[in-house]
C-alpha cells in the first residue's frame, strides 16, 4: 500500500497597501540564478535592453545587490511579486 501525501506551497506576496515614502526595489545577488535568468527577467519585465541587464547582472554579482527601480510601494510592488515568482531574490526597502 502507498501513501500520498500533498504538499502545499505557500509564496509570501507583497500588498500594495502603503502610500508615503519612496521605496526601492532591490535586487539581490545569490547563488541559484543564473546570469542569462536574470538577464532575461530585467528585458521581460523591467524592460532594460540587453547590454544595460547584463551591467545590471555584473554589479549585483559583484557587489551584491542593485536598486533597479525607485517610488511608491503601490507602483513597485507589481514588478516585486513578478520578479519573486521567477525566482529572483528581490525585496522592496
Amino acid at each position: 500500500m502507498s501513501t500520498v501525501i500533498e504538499t502545499e506551497i505557500l509564496e509570501e506576496v507583497e500588498v500594495a497597501t502603503e502610500v508615503g515614502e519612496p521605496v526601492k526595489l532591490v535586487l539581490w545577488n545569490d547563488d541559484f540564478n543564473t546570469f542569462e535568468h536574470v538577464i532575461a527577467c530585467l528585458i521581460k519585465y523591467i524592460k532594460k535592453t540587453y547590454d544595460e541587464a547584463e551591467a545590471i547582472a555584473w554589479v549585483v554579482h559583484t557587489r551584491g545587490k542593485y536598486i533597479l527601480l525607485e517610488g511608491s510601494r503601490r507602483n513597485l510592488v507589481e514588478y516585486y511579486n513578478i520578479l519573486k515568482f521567477k525566482g529572483l531574490t528581490v525585496s522592496l526597502d
